[in-house]
C-alpha cells in the first residue's frame, strides 16, 4: 500500500474532522497540494470560509502546497480587507452607493500585497492568522495564535504577533539541500518507501533515498 488515496476526503475513516481540503475546495482562486489537510471539529470540509475578504475582482490567490498540516481556526486574510488609507477617513463609503459612490478608490488607492504563497511541508498551529501577501517557505512551522505579517524562511519556526522567527529548523547549508532534495515532488511509491528518511533528521540518508 501506498499511503491514503489524495482523492479521498477524509483519510481517516470514522474521524471527519480531517480532511484532504483539495477535494472540497471550489474557489479557482485558492490552490490546494495534495495531502494536505484541515483539522475542524466543525466542519472540515468548509476550509473556504477561513478565506476572507477574498473578493473575485481583485484577482489575489491563495496557493498551498502538499503536505501541509493546517489546524482548527487558521485565517487567511486576503487584499479585500484592506481600505484607502491616503484619505482623512479610512470609511469605505462608495461601498453603501446612494450618493457615495462618487468617492469609490481609483486604480492603486488600495494597498495591494499580491498572493499570499504557502509551500510544501507546512505547519500553520493553532488560530494562526496570514495576512494578505505573505510567502511561507516549505517546511516552516507557525506557532498557535501567530499572527503573520511578514514572509517566513523556508523550514523556520515563527511564532507571536507579529510574528518572529524564533529559530531555524536545520543549517542554511542544511535547508538548501532539504529543497534541492523537494521529497513531496516524489512519486508517492518512493516517498512510501522512504518515510524513515522523511520522518527522521539524517539528511544525508534521506539524500541517498532510492
Amino acid at each position: 500500500m501506498n499511503g491514503p488515496a489524495p482523492h479521498e476526503k477524509h483519510p481517516m475513516q470514522g474521524f471527519p474532522r480531517m480532511c484532504f481540503i483539495k477535494n472540497t475546495v471550489k474557489n479557482p482562486n485558492i490552490s490546494i497540494g495534495d495531502y494536505t489537510y484541515y483539522d475542524d471539529g466543525e466542519n472540515s470540509e468548509d476550509f473556504e470560509r477561513n478565506v476572507l475578504y477574498h473578493y473575485p475582482f481583485l484577482g489575489d490567490k491563495l496557493v498551498i502546497g502538499k503536505f501541509c498540516a493546517i489546524a482548527t481556526g487558521v485565517k487567511f486574510i486576503m487584499n479585500g480587507a484592506f481600505h484607502k488609507m491616503s484619505g482623512v477617513s479610512a470609511y469605505p463609503f462608495s461601498l453603501f452607493g446612494k450618493g457615495w459612490e462618487k468617492v469609490i478608490p481609483g486604480k492603486g488607492d488600495l494597498p495591494y500585497k499580491g498572493d499570499t504563497v504557502i509551500g510544501n511541508d507546512v505547519w500553520l498551529g493553532y488560530k494562526a492568522l496570514i495576512m494578505a501577501g505573505v510567502n511561507i517557505g516549505s517546511g516552516a512551522m507557525i506557532g498557535a495564535g501567530a499572527v503573520v505579517t511578514k514572509d517566513v524562511p523556508p523550514y523556520a519556526i515563527a511564532g507571536g504577533n507579529p510574528a518572529k522567527i524564533i529559530r531555524m529548523r536545520f543549517n542554511e547549508d542544511e535547508v538548501n539541500r532539504l529543497l534541492k532534495v523537494s521529497w513531496w515532488d516524489w512519486e508517492i511509491e518512493k516517498i512510501t518507501r522512504n518515510l524513515e528518511q522523511i520522518t527522521s533528521g539524517d539528511i544525508k540518508a534521506l539524500e541517498a533515498s532510492k
